[in-house]
């Protein structure tokens, strides 16, 4: 793993008490993908990896992923209600609810219901929407709008740039932006009711480092970085938010959690540049799922 560093005292909050042998329970809200390593995709097997047992709600079914052409989507927002409600017919009980890319905003309610439902569960939300100041082609300004008010609900909160400019109501900056500003980002946030944020994917002119704050009501905005690579693999959001919730849920600090995520990616990024067409098949993460097992040690 490669070493991220703080530029100070990493704040020690945790937000998930392991115990004992104890396999927590994940909801996780997220896409289908067939081809494209992401959402359940990526979700499924990370978290598996720390110890977790995860429950898929898929919010779509996809043929691959939106960057390639002639992609199928299935939107599978009018079976959710009753898929949830039949899990409250078994007293299927659940730890923590992990939702991502949704396929309608009707699907921000079925979340909603999801919080009543487990009111003691952690609440993460990776608002899957947009990045590099633009919006995924699925995504209608209605969608974004229930993703933001969605995301004022969240325990843990892990937005890009574009994706924080939404939720605000701003204009994207693009992604050098000094460290004052990322702290009144984050804060924004979390005025408008998220707990805890991973503000992700600063970058400076002239910088090989790629930044990530985070920052909580209770503790200062700190950063960790990682070394930039000069390549984009899509994915890299998914796999860096379910390493994010794997190392919670292993019990490490928030902190803690932003560090591991960082750096598994890093690493995925570089296994994934030694396979044929790694930029569409996206992010190469299998080799390294023992990093996540030893979150457990």
């Amino acid at each position: 793993m490669t070493d991220a560093t703080a530029t100070s005292p990493a704040p020690e909050l945790y937000l998930y008490e392991r115990e004992g042998a104890y396999i927590p329970r994940i909801a996780a809200v997220h896409d289908l993908c067939g081809y494209g390593k992401c959402s359940l995709g990526v979700a499924i097997p990370v978290l598996s990896a720390a110890g977790c047992d995860v429950c898929p709600v898929p919010t779509g079914l996809f043929s691959s992923h939106t960057a390639f052409p002639g992609w199928y989507m299935h939107d599978t927002t009018d079976i959710l209600a009753d898929y949830i409600a039949a899990w409250q017919g078994i007293d299927v009980d659940i730890d923590a609810i992990y939702s991502g890319f949704l396929g309608a905003p009707e699907q921000v309610d079925i979340i909603r219901k999801l919080y009543a439902t487990y009111p003691n569960a952690l609440k993460v939300v990776d608002p899957v929407m947009a990045d590099h100041g633009k919006v995924y082609p699925t995504y209608t300004p209605e969608l974004c709008e229930a993703m933001a008010q969605l995301a004022c609900d969240a325990d843990i909160l892990t937005p890009n740039l574009t994706e924080a400019a939404i939720i605000l109501g701003e204009e994207w900056q693009g992604t050098d932006i000094s460290d004052a500003e990322a702290d009144r980002i984050i804060r924004a946030l979390i005025d408008r009711g998220a707990r805890c944020v991973v503000l992700k994917g600063i970058q400076r002119d002239g910088e090989n480092l790629i930044r990530n704050f985070v920052g909580s009501a209770d503790f200062p905005t700190v950063e960790v970085h990682n070394e930039y690579l000069p390549y984009m693999l899509h994915g890299t959001g998914d796999v860096y938010a379910s390493c994010l919730l794997a190392a919670i849920m292993a019990g490490r600090s928030l902190s803690e959690a932003v560090d591991f995520a960082g750096s598994f990616v890093h690493d995925a990024m570089l296994v994934s540049a030694e396979q044929p067409h790694f930029q569409e098949r996206g992010v190469s993460f299998e080799p390294l799922l023992g990093q996540v097992c030893d979150l457990l040690k």
